[in-house]
């Protein structure tokens, strides 16, 4: 791997939101809330240059910055999906923000520093630079989460989301501390060499804190805790955030970290994982049944998903990761569209969040009806949908790597927690009809409209997604 001081096509999309960022602070700050229409225009332009300088990058597997940085085929898929993410999200919220009177130009720089931190910590080669991109996203998360000052439910959901991620950072500093002195070194590579097949009590505990640490950041069951507080409080296009970029970024790094820092130790881990995966799915099946508010559903599913996806990081092989990036990349296609869904329930131009006000939607709007029922179905694991695929990779690479009792638990906790996808279907489809909800948003029924087509085609060309992923998957070890 070639490692250099300094290298300006390995950061570029870095540079670009970096030296956006500065830009649209003085804007913001000389025009004030005059500029909220363009400060957001311009930060939804520098989200697609940084993608396409991400999908233009061809570049062999390096790194810069002395190996802090990291560009490889891995750190560019993953970085694409958590730039689809914010894109994805800031367009979604330009319309609600407007609605709801909560907009200001703070909030697209905010987007974009959140962004900045993920894709320095998508890329990361060390602890060093793992800790400061993953405060540079929290600190923007923090903040994102509270951004409805006047409602106590999002300043309770900001608090709640600061105190948890604050002890959460001590956490993973903790256990990084702890292995730089056991190991001598804080890079990825180093710590391999220096861990190779026997880790001692202190790199073991190290490992225990930086994975809680990561795993908070995922939701991952026992650090979900703020999820569904924060996904019911926080306004619906930062739960949206929430839900799919800053996913994106922070399973990236627990792949990277896990598979490159400790390969060597990888039955050590492997048992951490498995526990939290099978805790995760349990409590994403279960406790969603009774929920009634949609977005603390999707709270409950995104735990569940997260444990699906810690199926293949069970695994410790190339199919297993392989079939994290797959499922994290359907996964960012459905939770998107799902929530573009849930920002189209606007009634007499009140937003509502209530799953009882999708009554009968397949009588008073046939296409959002669809469009969410496919959504469902794919959360659910139906086949041919794109959901179930993803589910198929990782438990595949879990049997392969003989965890046959980790794949039988996942298999029975997606049955279980089909039922509350499929209650939502009955809902739409057979209820009687509640009052018709407004006209959604163009930026809404575009994004629903695709992220449909996204799990009905995947099917029929699977191939580029699940190429591009095992390339992805491959640069890892």
């Amino acid at each position: 791997m070639n490692v250099t001081a300094f290298s300006l096509p390995m950061v570029l999309p870095e540079l670009i939101i970096g030296a956006g960022v500065l830009a649209l602070v003085l804007l913001g700050a000389l025009r004030g809330e005059r500029s909220v229409g363009l400060v957001t225009e311009i930060a939804a332009a520098l989200l697609a240059a940084a993608l396409v300088a991400v999908l233009a990058d061809h570049h062999d597997k390096g790194a810069t910055f002395y190996g802090s940085f990291i560009d490889d085929a891995f750190g560019r898929f993953m970085t694409a999906l958590a730039l689809i993410g914010s894109l994805t999200t800031l367009l979604l919220s330009v319309d609600f923000m407007r609605r709801e009177k909560i907009g200001g130009f703070e909030f697209p720089i905010l987007i974009l520093l959140a962004t900045l931190g993920m894709l320095m910590l998508i890329s990361a080669g060390d602890f060093i630079a793992l800790y400061l991109g993953l405060e540079l996203m929290s600190l923007s998360l923090y903040v994102v989460a509270a951004y409805r000052r006047d409602n106590v439910r999002a300043t309770e959901a900001g608090l709640k989301y600061f105190v948890l991620g604050a002890l959460s950072s001590g956490m993973l500093l903790y256990g990084a501390s702890l292995i730089y002195g056991y190991a001598g070194t804080v890079s990825f590579a180093g710590v391999a060499t220096a861990v190779q097949s026997h880790a001692s009590v202190g790199v073991v505990f190290g490992l225990v804190f930086v994975l809680a640490g990561l795993c908070f950041k995922i939701s991952a069951v026992p650090f979900h805790m703020w999820t569904p507080d924060v996904y019911e409080g926080a306004p619906t296009p930062v739960t949206t955030f929430f839900a799919s970029a800053p996913k994106m970024a922070a399973m990236a790094i627990l792949l990277r970290v896990a598979m490159t820092a400790f390969p060597g130790v990888a039955a050590d881990w492997r048992q951490i994982v498995t526990f939290i995966s099978i805790a995760s799915m349990a409590l994403g099946a279960f406790a969603a049944i009774g929920q009634t508010n949609i977005k603390r559903l999707m709270a409950y599913s995104s735990i569940g998903h997260m444990g699906f996806a810690l199926v293949g990081l069970a695994a410790g092989t190339v199919e297993g990761a392989h079939g994290v990036v797959v499922y994290m990349a359907i996964y960012l296609a459905m939770t998107l569209g799902t929530f573009a869904g849930i920002l189209s329930m606007r009634r007499d131009g009140a937003y509502v969040e209530d799953i009882a006000d999708l009554a009968g939607l397949a009588r008073t709007n046939a296409p959002m009806a669809f469009f969410l029922g496919a959504m469902m179905f794919s959360l659910a694991g139906v086949p041919p949908l794109a959901g179930f695929f993803a589910k198929f990779y990782v438990f595949a690479a879990a049997m392969k790597a003989d965890l046959y009792g980790l794949a039988i638990i996942g298999v029975l906790m997606s049955a279980v927690g089909a039922f509350y996808y499929l209650r939502i279907v009955k809902i739409m489809y057979f209820d009687e009809p509640a009052k018709a909800f407004d006209q959604p948003g163009a930026a809404a029924r575009i994004v629903l409209a695709l992220s449909t087509a996204v799990v009905i085609f995947y099917a029929l060309a699977p191939a580029p997604l699940t190429d591009a992923a095992m390339a992805a998957a491959k640069s890892l070890f």
